[in-house]
């Protein structure tokens, strides 16, 4: 047995994956993969989040579901309100930005990928792809080679699940731009498990993918997130944290 890695990864994803039936009004599919130390998930992560979540809404039990929240749903019709939204959001995004964490995600432009090639792959596993490897170069440069890492994925149904797990061994046991990728391994966990991590992964999601296809228009969440990206030597995101295709 692998000793167990220094960082634990969360996973979630924005959009579909189908290319026979394409949204027009959001063409893309994002997969965002945070990667936490062990040690400052913790200390700081999870505290903080249950902090937010007592002061917010008296215990710690509501689930930070994105969808829900920008639709104002239960638990967030008080969101409704303007103040109250604006409150809620300031601290929300305060918390994300001191977070001691790295991003490293991957937009996947179904239209154009529909467009360009005659029978694309799944837009699931180019994104796996791409997250996977960038994920294997930061771990090799913290030194966790030979230690086992766990990718935790929502879950999101026994069959789906199964076709998820089968992508990801394929891609690590066939490697990337590196190699094989067999430090890496998979778990899935219901939402409602109320993991701080996977509920961080929900809420970054979806403004890459709003950034990806409006690029000037104002993306507050963004900014935020941009600051987490893995990045090169040189400061540059592209390619290195966030890789969009085609």
């Amino acid at each position: 047995m692998k000793p167990f890695s220094d960082y634990v990864v969360y996973v979630d994803e924005s959009g579909d994956h189908s290319l026979t039936s394409i949204d027009r009004t959001y063409p893309v599919f994002v997969l965002a993969f945070c990667v936490f130390r062990k040690a400052e998930y913790i200390q700081s992560i999870v505290p903080a989040v249950q902090g937010f979540k007592f002061r917010q809404f008296g215990h710690d039990m509501v689930v930070l579901h994105e969808r829900e929240l920008r639709r104002q749903e239960p638990p967030f019709v008080f969101l409704k309100s303007e103040s109250k939204r604006a409150a809620f959001l300031a601290e929300l995004n305060a918390l994300i930005e001191a977070a001691p964490f790295t991003v490293i995600a991957s937009a996947i432009r179904k239209d154009r990928l529909a467009q360009r090639y005659t029978e694309p792959q799944s837009p699931y596993d180019i994104a796996m792809l791409f997250c996977l490897e960038r994920l294997n170069r930061l771990l090799t440069e913290a030194g966790q080679q030979g230690r086992r890492t766990t990718v935790v994925f929502e879950r999101r149904g026994k069959q789906e699940d199964k076709e998820l797990e089968l992508a990801f061994r394929r891609i690590c046991d066939r490697g990337g731009m590196q190699g094989p990728m067999p430090d890496l391994d998979i778990v899935f966990a219901d939402k409602q498990v109320n993991s701080a991590g996977l509920q961080i992964a929900d809420l970054i999601a979806r403004p890459i993918g709003l950034k990806t296809l409006r690029p000037d228009q104002p993306n507050r969440a963004y900014e935020i997130i941009d600051k987490k990206f893995r990045r090169s030597s040189s400061g540059k995101v592209g390619g290195w944290g966030l890789k969009i295709f085609p």
